[in-house]
């Protein structure tokens, strides 16, 4: 079955930056749509992120200019650099996949993704 599971999370201060991996299993990893998430406390949850099977991106724009999204196709893994943080970036980061169409993510639901991973925890102090 499709598996997710995120890890690079943790603490910094507003300005640095951290990137985040998302490595995915029990499907042909390039034929889905990618994309990140983010819902911080009392918030819904946001598309922050999103790569097309043609390794075409999209991004909310919120976060245009600072992260960028990428992928490893023979490492079968997903990766968001996070650059200039601020503290309205903290949240919890979520990987998530589903099959094509795939939609800009700006544009996106999360009814529009089937799969997810547990989540990556993001702090940004001031």
């Amino acid at each position: 079955q499709v598996q997710l599971q995120e890890s690079g999370g943790g603490s910094v201060q507003a300005g640095g930056s951290l990137r985040l991996s998302c490595a995915a299993s029990g499907y042909t990893y390039s034929s889905y749509c990618m994309g990140w998430f983010r819902q911080a406390p009392g918030k819904e949850r946001e598309g922050v992120a999103g790569i097309d099977t043609d390794g075409s991106t999209s991004y909310a724009d919120s976060v245009k200019g600072r992260f960028t999204i990428s992928q490893d196709n023979a490492k079968n893994t997903l990766y968001l650099q996070m650059n200039s943080l601020k503290p309205e970036d903290t949240a919890m980061y979520y990987c998530a996949a589903d099959h094509p169409p795939c939609w800009p993510i700006a544009t996106s639901l999360v009814a529009d993704f089937g799969y997810w991973g547990q989540g990556t925890q993001v702090t940004v102090s001031s």
